[in-house]
């Protein structure tokens, strides 16, 4: 059997059963109460097994205890060799796997998965996690943001939560060593009727803080609620015209009847232009911030680099959330928007996967070229340009999810119900992961990165 062409799997059948009672036995480890309430998954979704077909059987001595599902390789060859950390919201684990599924490491965590968790050079893990009794529980919440030794030492914790807000979904380190913290705000329903929304409840914008861990004191904010729009009552404060104002929010945009009337689940930072990258899962699109400013001009129309204050200074995926009839649509739910680094190929160009292509039950990546200079103009085409993009019949998670670029030119790909992929820049599939969690994400480390040596493993 050619494993170049075929699709060799880690599944030892003379081990089956033995197997089948790990599973029971371990069953108490697995929460899929956790996995629902962190996303939401809908109960309609369709399965997307890996391909049945029949394999030599191997024989080994003894089961591998240490392998956490099954893998494909289509073409071992041009597969990466490098780890993994998974995020699995629904089993709240956080750990590190090879390419055989063979588990490196894992992080005893006090608190469920907020969503977030990546390592740092240093070998701490940044996660978020779920306070012990969030009062705002939208999928994806948290309020808990913690530096994690790879004992499980917890090193530093900030919570963040209350009735009022709470920290949801993702982090990301600055180079200064501050923490940008995605928040969602509580507004009364006399707020928001005096905004100008079409509802009559609280609703829950969305809210950056920027915090010091050293200090623990929020240095810099910004809040989406300062920036908005509507066309729906001229009565109201906000009130003007959607496609002349693209700087600015429809407030009316999504009117989810929960309050969750935005949704941000991904937040980047571009270091070069200090902007900040937002991801606005109900408005399909991405927001993007300038950071260079003070929170007193974030909470304004001017002021910093690019003199606009808290507006957007740029935003793309779905030029109908700001009224444009001008551009392409390309977002149907997205998530995790992240630059690709710099030595891989299309470094500086941003990768982010869209969970219905042309809002179908089918998932879609697209690698996004942005122009030299960022300009957002009414009734014109503000969209960037795709310049590489990977789907396949068998790819779909209606939540969550990722990409990211691998240092030989493929492409890891989580999809979040399912588990993951490797592909070739040509669109070939190298290498595939089914398992049981729910996915959030998955980051790629060298095996002689900084953050694996750190560990010290």
């Amino acid at each position: 059997m050619n494993n170049n062409d075929v699709g060799l799997k880690l599944k030892n059948y003379a081990f089956l059963g033995f197997v089948l009672i790990f599973l029971t036995i371990s069953n108490s480890c697995s929460n899929d109460d956790t996995a629902i309430t962190q996303e939401d998954i809908s109960e309609t979704e369709e399965e997307n097994p890996i391909d049945e077909e029949e394999v030599e059987e191997e024989v080994e001595e003894e089961p591998n205890d240490d392998s956490i599902g099954e893998v494909e390789f289509f073409n071992s060859d041009v597969v990466e060799d490098s780890y993994i950390l998974v995020n699995d919201a629904g089993n709240n684990d956080v750990y590190l796997m090879d390419k055989n599924a063979e588990l490196v490491h894992q992080w005893p965590l006090v608190n469920n998965i907020g969503n977030d968790a990546f390592l740092m050079p240093n070998g701490m893990l940044l996660a978020i996690l779920e306070v012990n009794t969030p009062l705002i529980t939208f999928g994806g919440k948290g309020g808990k943001i913690q530096l994690i030794e790879a004992d499980g030492t917890i090193n530093w914790s900030f919570d963040y939560s209350s009735e009022e807000y709470i920290a949801h979904h993702d982090v990301e380190m600055l180079p200064n060593g501050n923490i940008l913290i995605m928040v969602w705000e509580r507004k009364t329903a006399q707020e928001v009727e005096e905004a100008g929304s079409s509802l009559t409840i609280d609703v829950f914008p969305e809210t950056i803080i920027e915090v010091n861990p050293s200090t623990d004191e929020i240095v810099w904010e910004w809040h989406a609620w300062d920036h908005l729009i509507q066309d729906f009552d001229d009565t109201k404060a906000n009130f003007g015209t959607v496609a002349d104002n693209p700087q600015l929010i429809n407030l009316n945009y999504s009117n989810n009847d929960d309050g969750d009337i935005m949704h941000g689940n991904g937040i980047a930072y571009d270091a070069d232009s200090d902007l900040i990258y937002l991801s606005i899962n109900f408005y399909h699109e991405v927001w993007v911030i300038d950071h260079s400013t003070t929170t007193a001009e974030a909470t304004s129309n001017s002021g910093g680099t690019y003199n606009k204050g808290g507006d957007l200074v740029y935003r793309f995926g779905n030029p109908s959330a700001y009224d444009n009839t001008t551009g392409e649509r390309l977002f149907f739910n997205n998530h995790f928007p992240n630059f690709i680094k710099d030595g891989r190929d299309g470094a500086g160009n941003m990768l982010i996967f869209v969970n219905n292509m042309n809002g179908n039950a089918q998932s879609v990546i697209y690698e996004l070229q942005f122009p030299a200079n960022l300009d957002l103009q009414p009734g014109l085409d503000n969209e960037p340009t795709v310049v590489w993009s990977f789907t396949d019949e068998d790819l779909y998670s209606p939540k969550v999810s990722g990409a990211v670029r691998l240092t030989n030119g493929n492409t890891l790909i989580t999809q979040g119900t399912a588990g993951f992929w490797e592909v070739t820049p040509e669109e070939k599939i190298a290498w595939r992961f089914n398992g049981d969690g729910f996915y959030w994400r998955g980051y790629d480390y060298a095996k002689t990165a900084p953050e694996i040596l750190s560990l010290g493993l």
